[in-house]
Order: C-alpha cells, then structure tokens, then sequence
C-alpha cells in the first residue's frame, strides 16, 4: 500500500465533506468563483454544487493530494486572522493586488486558482510568512 493510499484512509467520507465544506466557505468568503474554487481544490463543478447543498447526508471520498489543499485553504485561512483583526482584510485580501515581489501586482486568489499545488502553497508560504512564522 502506497503512502497516499493510507494517507486517505485516515479521512472518511464525512470527515472529507466535512473538511471540503468549510475550505469552500472560506473561498466563498473570499469571493472565489465556482470555477476558481474548483482548480483551488482540485474538485469537479457537481461535487463543488454537492458540496454547496445542505445535504448533511452527502459524502464524499477525497485523494491525499485534495485533502491536502482543503488543509492549505484553512491554513491561509487561520493565517489571516492572526495578521489581520478586521474580517475585511481577513475575507478581502485574498482578491487584492498584492506587489510584494511573489504576487508582483497579483492577486493571492488568482496565483491559487491556477490549479497547481505549488501556487497554492508558495501563496500559503507567503501569508503565512506575514504573521512572522519560521520555516
């Protein structure tokens, strides 16, 4: 059994819907689109509508690589409150142009929503960096 294999095994099915719901509020939050919000999380248009229902009996099964940008999108998430007090930067700054020399004019969102896991993560190194973490 491959590493990712039991990676996966560790989430059920409600835990993963559970994790894929909040990290979509947190992008509705951020004014993401549902097209964004799919390349972001690496999900299809009919489980990104799934997930949007209230269907508190939906489940759902998510690779190690998904689960994986749920647990970015919370992190940058958990990151912005404790740089910022004010839920407008909080929810706001992901959609600003940011001209720190990685985004160069950029916004986080769209540097996140080209659908590769190094944007994903290089923007979480960035933000998380604000709030003076060391790597």
């Amino acid at each position: 059994m491959t590493a990712a294999a039991i990676q996966t095994q560790d989430f059920s099915k409600t835990q993963c819907a559970a994790g894929l719901r909040a990290a979509l509020n947190i992008l509705d939050k951020w004014k993401a689109t549902c097209e964004q919000a799919c390349r972001v999380l690496r999900i299809s248009r009919s489980t990104y509508t799934r997930a949007s229902q209230k269907d508190s009996a939906w489940a759902v099964s998510l690779d190690s690589d998904q689960m994986q940008r749920i647990s970015l999108v919370l992190n940058i998430h958990a990151a912005l409150r404790v740089v910022f007090d004010n839920p407008e930067n909080v929810y706001g700054f992901p959609t600003m142009e940011n001209h720190n020399e990685f985004f160069n004019g950029r916004k986080p969102l769209d540097i996140m929503a080209q659908g590769d896991m190094i944007s994903l993560y290089e923007t979480f190194r960035r933000i998380d960096a604000l709030r003076g973490a060391q790597w």
